[in-house]
């Protein structure tokens, strides 16, 4: 019995220093082959908190209900001439047609102003507005910009009218919700909604617009309507979408609010737009133009000029300085500034932030009136002063300061040059800015007959097919 516990231990404990030999010699040298090196596990940031309930915690309903009442039917009418047979085109017997189109409005007073597009209600013989609860007023056209495309109507109304409030578009921010409102297709009263996709947004690729985003649905007829926040606030008045079919595809695009309310506070004041402009030249920055410049900044606008006694001028702003913000509105590209200095008047005083030399530094600069226009088929005219006009012996006219590169040779060799004055452009006498817009009406390409005086003091009419 003794013999057999023995062998038994004997047997365990030669098992145990066996498993233990095998372990610490065997086992370790078949590691230290197949080393095997732990790798850091990358913790990627993740939220649990479920964004399930937020969705139904935005109510447009009273946003709805509020403009709805402030947005009205707008039908202008225009006279087509034409020649509807043989007969009338042999005899110059041209018939006049009637010509009906639509759009909305926005009321943006209890006396009755309404805001519209320029498009809208161009060339109108006759404007109605039928408003929510079916009152049709006739409508009187008070003034138009076509550069914003936008036109204030007023109508006469016993009763103070339903009105919208603007709100500031400068603080609306992407992603935010909107509802666009207007009458699409002659569907009175209709309410989209959507997010602001993107800000100051240019469609002409001239650097003239600066438009709001949206993927809010927007269709023939929404122009002149009405583009507001969650509030009610009026943000934005509906213009335009990019479409190749002429119906929604997916964005659509509006006057900010704040560009659309100065342009309207001009025209009530002094029947056209008066602008501010900074007096400088100058080109946005992006990766290329930086790189040609030899700087490190990719953002904001890189000035080029400072036009002599200008505003910009005066508060010490220098060619190379980068223009980063203004009244602290972040400037990226030239449409920011473009749309920014559109909401300011001469006179106003803006603080502008700009980067010197990797240097910080923010200054006053006082805006001054816009005396220039940019006319692609001949150049850039200036308004002349009462003096400049009786020094040339003018009534009224505007001079040609700078030739456009597109027909420079051709003007020059006809003896056309800087100093030459423009006194009608397609049968209109110019002496404003705002004069040459009306004559060019919504689109500048549309330049058929331009009257000038050269410096020889030869009077000449210029057709253009």
């Amino acid at each position: 019995m003794k013999k057999n516990i023995y062998h038994i231990v004997i047997t365990i404990i030669s098992a145990t220093l066996s498993v233990l030999i095998y372990v610490n010699f065997f086992q370790n040298e078949s590691d230290k082959k197949n080393t095997y090196y732990p790798v850091e596990k990358k913790i990627l940031p993740i939220n649990y908190v479920s964004n399930q309930n937020k969705a139904f915690d935005i109510d447009f309903t009273t946003a709805a209900e509020k403009t709805l009442h402030t947005v009205v039917h707008v039908k202008n009418t225009t006279i087509n001439k034409g020649y509807t047979s043989f007969e009338d085109l042999f005899f110059g017997r041209p018939q006049s047609k009637f010509q009906v189109g639509t759009g909305s409005g926005v009321i943006i007073s209890p006396d009755g102003y309404i805001i519209t597009n320029n498009h809208v209600v161009d060339g109108a013989e006759s404007i109605e507005v039928t408003t929510n609860d079916n009152k049709t007023y006739t409508a009187e056209l008070v003034g138009t910009d076509p550069t914003t495309d936008i036109a204030l109507l007023k109508i006469e109304s016993v009763d103070n009218l339903n009105y919208a409030t603007f709100g500031d578009s400068n603080v609306t921010k992407v992603g935010e919700w909107v509802l666009a409102v207007g009458n699409p297709f002659n569907l009175t009263s209709t309410v989209t909604a959507g997010i602001i996709s993107a800000k100051s947004r240019d469609l002409s690729g001239n650097n003239t617009q600066s438009f709001i985003q949206t993927d809010a649905a927007v269709n023939p007829g929404n122009s002149g309507g009405a583009l507001v926040n969650i509030n009610g606030d009026l943000i934005g008045i509906n213009t335009a979408i990019s479409s190749q079919t002429g119906s929604y595809i997916g964005y659509s695009f509006a006057v900010p609010s704040n560009i659309a309310r100065k342009v309207v506070e001009d025209i009530i004041e002094f029947g056209n737009v008066q602008n501010g402009i900074l007096g400088i030249v100058g080109t946005e920055l992006n990766s290329k133009t930086s790189n040609d410049l030899g700087i490190d900044e990719t953002q904001g606008f890189y000035i080029s000029e400072v036009q002599e006694k200008s505003g910009a001028m005066k508060s010490g702003i220098k060619e190379g300085d980068i223009i980063k913000s203004i009244d602290g509105i972040k400037i990226s590209k030239f449409s920011d500034l473009k749309g920014f200095l559109n909401t300011k008047s001469p006179n106003d005083i803006v603080a502008v932030k700009i980067l010197r030399k990797k240097e910080s530094k923010t200054v006053n600069v006082k805006l001054e009136k816009l005396t220039t226009i940019y006319v692609p088929i001949i150049g850039t005219l200036k308004e002349l002063s009462t003096n400049d006009l009786k020094k040339k012996n003018i009534e009224f006219g505007l001079e040609l300061q700078s030739l456009s590169e597109y027909y420079k040779q051709e003007w020059i060799s006809d003896g056309v040059d800087e100093g030459s004055i423009i006194i009608g452009i397609n049968d209109i006498k110019v002496n404003s800015i705002n004069d040459v817009k009306k004559a060019l009406g919504n689109n500048n390409e549309m330049v058929i007959r331009i009257s000038i005086i050269k410096n020889n003091g030869e009077k000449m009419v210029y057709r253009f097919r």
